[in-house]
């Protein structure tokens, strides 16, 4: 979303806040982003931020990545509402999901 506000914002006002869903919603009005593709950006956007709550809440320090350890990955997952046995691993997979669709969306804007 950044890069959209550093190329648009001076032409586009609305995109000149640090309100990352503003600026999303800012940029599917002006036509920049498609709304399916704001909401894959959301989505992502969205599960990183929790999970990176999560982390903190769990290790009790930021983190930006998710856990190496398998006990903290169970419980930021089971944090984040996951049923108890495979926690670990299906929040890893929605991560990864999230991650690969916003990665989608992004190379398409800005190196296809």
């Amino acid at each position: 979303m950044q890069l959209l506000q550093l190329q648009h914002a001076h032409a586009v006002p609305a995109l000149r806040t640090t309100r990352t869903g503003a600026a999303m919603a800012a940029a599917v009005q002006a036509g920049l982003l498609a709304a399916e593709d704001a909401a894959q950006l959301t989505t992502a956007w969205e599960l990183a931020a929790r999970i990176r709550n999560a982390i903190v809440l769990v290790g009790g320090r930021p983190g930006d990545t998710l856990p190496a350890k398998h006990s903290e990955l169970t419980a930021v997952a089971r944090l984040l509402g996951y049923p108890p046995g495979d926690a670990a691993q299906a929040l890893e997979q929605d991560y990864r999901r999230a991650a690969r669709h916003a990665r989608a969306v992004m190379e398409r804007l800005f190196y296809d």
